[in-house]
């Protein structure tokens, strides 16, 4: 199993569901603010300088509904480790992951020990 007690596994679960709630509310409070930065219709033309400061707004409000949209995905899938039990499991080696780096990372996928062997570069 993945070597966390009941109450561990249901403060982890918890935490998830605070963020995924975080990150929908998020994304809904980004798609409300995507159509305030478009200039009104009625404006007969902006000049340049405004033109690109709408442009990199947009683009910056995009990204971050981008980045959301990937932690939510990634939260999702812890949740759904819970369902079929495998939550809390190393997906590389099987490996219990410890309840430290849950702690800190509820929606970890790997181990310490995977985690850092991912991360390293390659000579």
């Amino acid at each position: 199993m993945n070597g966390l007690d009941q109450e561990q596994c249901n403060y982890l679960l918890a935490a998830l569901e605070r963020t995924q709630d975080r990150l929908l509310g998020q994304l809904s409070g980004e798609q409300d603010v995507a159509p305030t930065t478009r200039p009104p219709p009625h404006e007969v033309e902006a000049s340049p300088a405004d033109n690109a400061s709408t442009r990199t707004l947009n683009e910056l409000v995009q990204e971050a509904a981008q980045h959301t949209t990937i932690q939510l995905r990634i939260v999702k899938h812890a949740l759904l480790k819970f369902g079929d039990g495998s939550y809390g499991l190393c997906e590389h080696c099987g490996v219990a992951i410890g309840y430290s780096r849950l702690n800190a990372q509820p929606e970890a996928r790997y181990c310490i020990v995977c985690q850092t062997r991912f991360e390293r570069p390659r000579r």
